[in-house]
């Protein structure tokens, strides 16, 4: 089973989704509960099988698609990607438990299993053209559920949701073809795999910006950066909920995660070279958003801006170019895909007893529903990064790591910690605190059982990977530092060499003293 784990892993739910057509409506969310769980499991079941020792890609599988093109079928995970892939599942589970009556729930059932094939595939996938195929095709489960399950500029929001993300796209697959040209003319034969375009060195700078900025706008927009953000309050905005946990959990982490896989190791002059320029874009980006999200009246807009600073400081974390920064960028991507997974899942509790998410219209939340009270309270500490819970890890680490390459630009982007707290407590002390001015909110019910169901293993895991971290962090760090040993090795200016450190290199001259 092992050897075939992540083409299970891949087509799964895609096998599962088709067979759901004939599933009973009745049935339909057990059925699509039980797909998730076995898919959760699965993903697991690589954790416990992964070795901890090894920084490479493991669980490899291969097969020729198109030979003459070099175009394969190759998959494979290492530190960097497995937590990614456990993510995508547990947040996948705990999405549908956690899913409300909804119209036509069969259908979005369904769509939601097709979703989670083309996410684990972006993160499995090690040929360029695998991984661009299952890149375009998460955009249309997820046009899908924003504008069959979304409010009511749900087709607007999707639209410009799908445009956005597949003109980036676009120029990205310029840039995958330019560098198989490249492979070509180097070799003779075509291919596609990574592992192959890894054994190049790009030695024209100007070449290596180009093909930089063509998979830099694919990623900025899905991340997205600034100013190509506005495509993601709309999207959230007009969302169903189970679709804002998914995008804000997992769909924003194939921007970060392309960055990771693709950018840094294929270019990693040009990588230095636009170091401080999107540093500048990140601070921006994270003071600028976190400055919208205080304005907004909407808490789940409140929410989708925070979502967007805190994406700022991953991206800040990875362009760092070295282990600390690059580590915490990654667990950065896991804490922020819980926990802002989580507060979506939350607004989406109060929406369905109210149906509105305006912050005028509560006050006194916490007298009425206690429980939900303290996991709201619970998530939006680990939000704004109070030591104990899963976000302060990935922040202090990116930070820490910036901080190796200019302590001012790091002081502005800590003042987002400052300002996020801001927001998010005035945000929880309108909605919670004070009196009950409003008679609707007066006999609210509280968290049921579902409800408890799916939101107390985020609690769980927010405080566990906040307490010790290492389970995870660990075979992060390992994966990071082969992969920054990498970039040092390739790198073709001394400029480069000098700003990416080499930690193996340390590493071997501490073990020897």
């Amino acid at each position: 089973m092992m050897d075939h784990i992540l083409s299970f892993l891949v087509f799964f739910p895609l096998v599962a989704g088709i067979l759901g057509f004939i599933v009973n409506k009745d049935s339909i969310r057990a059925y699509g509960l039980s797909v998730a769980a076995i898919e959760l499991f699965a993903s697991l079941a690589l954790w416990f099988n992964f070795d901890m020792s090894h920084s490479g890609i493991q669980f490899v599988e291969q097969a020729s698609i198109v030979s003459a093109f070099g175009i394969n079928y190759f998959l494979g995970v290492d530190g960097i990607s497995l937590f990614i892939i456990i993510m995508t599942t547990f947040m996948t589970f705990i999405a549908l438990l956690g899913l409300s009556e909804t119209p036509r729930i069969k259908n979005l059932i369904i769509t939601v299993l097709v979703l989670e094939m083309t996410m684990v595939g972006v993160f499995v996938a090690l040929d360029a053209i695998l991984f661009y195929l299952f890149w375009e095709l998460s955009l249309v489960p997820m046009l899908y559920i924003i504008g069959a399950w979304g409010g009511p500029k749900r087709i607007y929001a999707s639209i410009k949701f799908f445009l956005y993300t597949f003109t980036g796209s676009l120029i990205m697959l310029v840039g995958m073809i330019y560098i198989a040209h490249m492979y070509y003319t180097l070799t003779g034969q075509w291919s596609f795999s990574l592992m192959d375009w890894y054994t190049m060195t790009f030695y024209d700078l100007n070449v290596q910006f180009w093909l930089f900025m063509a998979f830099f706008v694919g990623f900025a927009i899905k991340v997205p950066m600034f100013p190509f953000h506005t495509w993601l309050p709309y999207a959230h905005g007009q969302a169903p909920t189970i679709g804002s946990v998914i995008l804000a959990a997992v769909l924003l982490k194939m921007g970060t995660y392309g960055f990771v896989r693709f950018s840094l190791p294929l270019f990693p002059d040009a990588s230095v070279m636009m170091m401080m320029p999107i540093a500048v874009i990140s601070v921006i980006m994270i003071i600028y958003t976190a400055m919208v999200a205080y304005a907004q009246e909407d808490i789940k807009q409140v929410v989708a801006y925070s979502s967007v600073s805190h994406m700022g400081v991953i991206v800040l974390g990875t362009f760092a170019l070295n282990v600390e920064g690059i580590s915490g960028s990654i667990f950065l991507m896991l804490s922020h895909g819980i926990v802002s997974g989580a507060l979506f899942m939350l607004v989406g509790v109060i929406y369905d007893r109210r149906h509105t998410k305006l912050m005028s219209e509560f006050g006194g939340l916490a007298s009425v529903m206690p429980a939900y009270a303290t996991i709201f309270g619970v998530m939006l500490m680990a939000s704004v990064g109070l030591p104990l819970t899963i976000g302060f890890v990935g922040e202090f680490l990116s930070l820490l790591g910036f901080y190796k390459v200019s302590a001012p630009m790091t002081v502005f982007a800590g003042t987002a910690i400052i300002v996020g707290a801001i927001y998010m407590l005035s945000a929880y002390k309108k909605a919670f605190f004070g009196p009950v001015t409003n008679p609707e909110n007066a006999h609210l019910s509280d968290l049921n059982g579902t409800e408890k169901w799916a939101l107390i293993p985020l609690v769980l895991v927010v405080a566990w990977l906040g307490v010790y971290p290492k389970p995870v962090l660990g075979p992060i760090d390992h994966s990071v530092k082969a992969l920054v040993q990498f970039m040092h090795d390739n790198a073709v200016t001394e400029k480069a060499k000098a700003i990416i450190p080499a930690p193996l290199a340390d590493a071997n001259k501490g073990e020897d003293n």
